[in-house]
């Protein structure tokens, strides 16, 4: 277990370039996020995504999140997103903002979870962290989660990441504490008219600016008031 400071711009690109290596040989790395810091591995290796469940204690029922560094990398990994929804992911990523898509059928990985009527739906997000950022732009689409053991607080800086991951982690990105705040809001744009499926950072108004379809089904399950 390594433990590299990424706080010196000058060596960045140095400390980076290990962490690099060490998600290619299927290892885990933990990195900071904009509220927490997060354990990731590449998304398509099955044994990385294995060690991932394992050293959080968490089911392979459910689904990993993964990660992207740019939006050019969106449409290696979904597919059926409208003008529309495009517009809404321009407009706020990189931020905290969820995005549940339907998975490319040809993409060989696992993530966990069940696959749904014409393929697996997954949840995406682009971090606004430039150590997060330039890391997904060089490895490619990571599954990505917080770094902590299921029932745990998550970690806001990487004292708490290491004290609960400890060896199971090869490299710990150290950028300092991270900012507490809301989690990202998760919209499903896998169905017609879009859902918000968690409120978070970002509220329905804000959304609808870009995503006027945007529905809120609690707030229809209630009916008028």
């Amino acid at each position: 277990m390594r433990r590299l400071d990424c706080t010196d711009l000058a060596g960045r690109e140095s400390v980076l370039a290990l962490a690099v290596g060490a998600l290619r040989r299927h290892q885990l790395v933990v990195l900071p996020t904009e509220t927490t810091y997060a354990v990731a591995c590449d998304a398509f290796s099955p044994l990385a995504v294995e060690q991932l469940n394992d050293a959080k204690g968490r089911s392979a029922s459910t689904a990993l999140p993964v990660m992207i560094g740019s939006l050019r990398a969106l449409d290696g990994i979904v597919t059926g997103l409208g003008p529309a929804a495009r517009d809404l992911l321009r407009g706020f990523w990189p931020g905290s903002l969820t995005a549940v898509c339907q998975a490319q059928p040809s993409l060989m990985w696992d993530l966990g979870g069940d696959f749904q009527d014409g393929g697996q739906q997954v949840a995406v997000r682009m971090p606004l962290h430039p150590v997060a950022l330039e890391l997904l732009r060089e490895v490619g689409p990571m599954a990505v989660i917080a770094a902590n053991r299921v029932g745990e607080p998550a970690p806001i800086d990487c004292d708490a990441a290491v004290d609960q991951l400890g060896d199971a982690v090869s490299i710990y990105l150290d950028a300092g504490p991270c900012l507490p705040g809301p989690a990202s809001t998760v919209v499903d744009l896998t169905v017609s008219p879009p859902q918000l499926l968690r409120v978070g950072a970002l509220n329905l108004d804000q959304l609808r600016q870009l995503l006027p379809e945007l529905v809120d089904p609690e707030a229809l399950s209630e009916g008028p008031a």
